[in-house]
């Protein structure tokens, strides 16, 4: 009799914060895939990037948060996670990287800001496949069913696989429609587009003035073959 397959270590991080609904639907998605172990920062890390904590302590909680599930709350960055993840808590490299589910979309221009894919990224720079999954919704009352589905048959498929790359890093965006308004998958090239931004001043109850970041998203990328225009057209968007 042939033994069965061992389960598939799975580190699951995000930048949202460990108690986010997106980490959670993330782990429903996936939790009967492998061993999971979650390390995620324990307050919002938005648009971090790819910070590090330098000069100032790290703390570890280990929390019971999600049932039958290993889970640790880190006081600092979504890298740092990462990086605690691997030398303290599993004393390795897990199999699988995922990260998010992010509360906003991260095509284009923010990928360089983001604190989910900066995770995946560190991941892969260690050698660990990563994927990044962000949902184009910012309310924590989104609906992640969709999100759930793709996220499932995305990583099913690549587990399946014999080898993967160790260095396979993919950058995952799902629509906020529907399940059945999905059109479905589209591999797609990361969009030329920035922010037009704008510091707006405003005064403190003190009358002490301070700058509240503003700005629009601007695409000057027509191609019909990026991830912008997958999300604009009910596309989920893949980017390597």
């Amino acid at each position: 009799m042939s033994k069965a397959k061992k389960k598939p270590t799975i580190l699951i991080t995000n930048d949202d914060g460990i108690t986010a609904p997106g980490i959670r639907n993330l782990i429903e998605a996936v939790k009967d895939l492998g061993n999971l172990v979650v390390v995620a920062p324990d307050k919002a890390q938005s648009g971090m990037g790819h910070a590090i904590t330098i000069g100032h302590p790290l703390r570890m909680n280990k929390m019971d948060l999600f049932e039958g599930i290993e889970a640790w709350q880190v006081s600092g960055t979504p890298v740092d996670c990462v990086k605690l993840a691997v030398d303290k808590i599993l004393h390795g490299k897990p199999d699988l990287c995922l990260s998010g589910v992010n509360h906003g979309a991260n095509h284009s221009i923010n990928v360089i800001y983001s604190g989910t894919m900066s995770a995946a990224m560190e991941a892969s720079i260690e050698s660990i496949p990563s994927i990044g999954f962000s949902l184009a919704d910012y309310s924590y009352e989104a609906d992640f069913t969709a999100s759930k589905f793709y996220i499932r048959k995305i990583v099913n498929s690549l587990l399946v696989q014999k080898k993967l790359d160790k260095h396979l890093l993919l950058n995952v965006n799902i629509p906020s429609i529907s399940q059945e308004l999905i059109k479905g998958v589209k591999i797609c090239r990361q969009a030329y587009a920035k922010y037009e931004e704008d510091f707006e001043e405003r005064k403190d109850p003190n009358g002490k003035r301070y700058f509240w970041l503003t700005g629009a998203f601007k695409n000057f990328d027509k191609g019909k073959d990026t991830d912008v225009w997958a999300l604009e057209n009910n596309y989920v968007s893949i980017v390597p």
